[in-house]
């Protein structure tokens, strides 16, 4: 059974950073692309950094490219988003995603397992 447990969220003022993980379990996590999405109340879900399966190309949203940095250890199986200069706007339910061979899309149907998310809350 395929299981990712993103940690990590909490509220942190604004121009404050976090670091969110994501463990996968239960697939072969070396062969598959990461990417990180949120979605604030009443919004669409979007597209936040993408890595791919082998870890050479990352891909980021252009609201956080320069302030987000997405990261892998295969080793450890976990997937990581570095976010600095946090913004209120940045205030949303983060879930990671995993895309068997992929190159870290910002398209979510192309990813096939899904974690249930941590809140992250900035305030201003």
């Amino acid at each position: 059974q395929v299981q990712l447990v993103e940690s990590g969220g909490g509220l942190v003022q604004a121009g404050g950073s976090l670091r969110l993980s994501c463990a996968a379990s239960g697939l072969f996590f070396g062969r598959n692309a990461m990417g990180w999405f949120r979605q604030a109340p009443g919004r669409e879900r979007e597209f936040v950094a993408g890595i791919s399966w082998i870890g050479n190309y990352t891909n980021y949203a252009d609201s956080v490219k320069g302030r987000f940095t997405i990261s892998r250890d295969n080793a450890k199986n976990t997937v990581y988003l570095q976010m600095n200069n946090l913004k209120p706007e940045d205030t949303a339910v983060y879930s990671c995603a995993a895309d068997d061979y992929g190159l870290g899309s910002s398209n979510e149907l192309k990813y096939d397992y899904w974690g249930q998310g941590t809140q992250v809350t900035v305030s201003s």
